[in-house]
């Protein structure tokens, strides 16, 4: 762990968005969610992020969504937004809209869809920054914006306090450790992993935090982890971590051929959802396609192997 303190750390899921079986927003499912992981002894949460189907959302979706989060959390937990759209201009409307939702900090991509470079990128963050009164973190997800955020860009914005953080899930250990070393002195940056399966790892080469899209299934079971971590018990946390691997299984049981990777992946942590209890329904949004009920049944199966059901 790093030796700053950070205005925000230890485990922030990305929060989920239930659906009814007819496709409409399962508010009060959503509220279960929160619920849900709030008393599995999260330190944030994190709406409107990828888990959070956030691309498929109407604009007004979108504001019921962290409207449902902001009164089901009641201040409980702080709140990192995403805030994402294709250009610099509609992420600030983005970002103004959530910061006045109740955001705590809003959590930026990159442009996507508009063909950016570095400098552009550079531009892109300060222009958010600027227009906001809240904390920004950059958020790494090429497999989403097709851009790698490189660590000395990321450290040159941390460095003159545009970023407050980043979530880093472009699945790039080696950039990772870079951007720790490259930060490891900048007082209050906070670096968060959004790894399922080597938090263990992220945390002893220095990350604050996790962002696991499995924590929406075993909040508590990420917290034993980042608490162990923390504790320097590294033996508990490989426990722990090794067990939510074989939790993480659940993402491939949806049949390819029928489900696309993120609606697989995704639809199994609703699936799971739907198993424990917390919510009603695994429907996706429109287009991608739910989990049938013979792959519900092996999700069920995995869940009692880890201690779940």
């Amino acid at each position: 762990m790093t030796n700053t303190t950070p205005q925000f750390s230890g485990v922030i899921p990305p929060v989920v968005t239930p659906r009814t079986a007819d496709g409409g927003l399962d508010l009060a499912g959503l509220e279960a969610v929160v619920e849900h992981l709030v008393s599995g002894g999260v330190h944030g949460l994190f709406p409107l992020g990828s888990s959070g189907e956030t691309p498929y959302l109407t604009d007004r979706e979108r504001g019921e969504v962290l409207g449902a989060v902001v009164s089901a959390t009641s201040g409980r937990v702080p709140l990192l937004v995403g805030a994402n759209e294709q250009t610099t201009p509609r992420v600030i409307e983005e970002a103004l809209r959530v910061q006045r939702a109740g955001a705590d900090a809003v959590v930026v991509t990159s442009p996507y869809y508009a063909l950016s470079d570095h400098h552009e990128v550079l531009r892109h963050f300060r222009a958010v920054r600027a227009a906001v009164d809240v904390p920004v973190f950059a958020y790494d997800v090429p497999v989403r914006t097709h851009y790698k955020l490189e660590p000395a860009l990321l450290a040159e914005l941390a460095a003159e306090g545009t970023i407050a953080g980043v979530k880093d899930s472009s699945g790039n250990d080696i950039a990772f450790r870079q951007l720790r070393l490259l930060t490891r002195d900048l007082e209050g940056f906070a670096l968060f992993t959004g790894h399922e399966v080597v938090c263990d790892q992220a945390m002893l080469g220095g990350a604050d935090g996790l962002v696991p899209g499995l924590a929406n299934v075993d909040p508590a079971g990420y917290r034993r982890l980042y608490d162990a971590g923390l504790a320097g018990d590294w033996a508990a946390a490989r426990a722990e971590q090794d067990r939510l691997i074989d939790l993480f299984t659940i993402v491939t049981t949806p049949d390819a051929g029928r489900v696309s990777g993120g609606a697989g992946g995704l639809g199994a942590f609703k699936t799971a959802l739907v198993e424990l209890g917390v919510i009603g329904s695994n429907r996706m949004s429109a287009p991608m396609e739910s989990l049938n009920a013979s792959e519900s049944g092996r999700i069920r199966s995995i869940l009692a192997g880890a201690g779940l059901v």
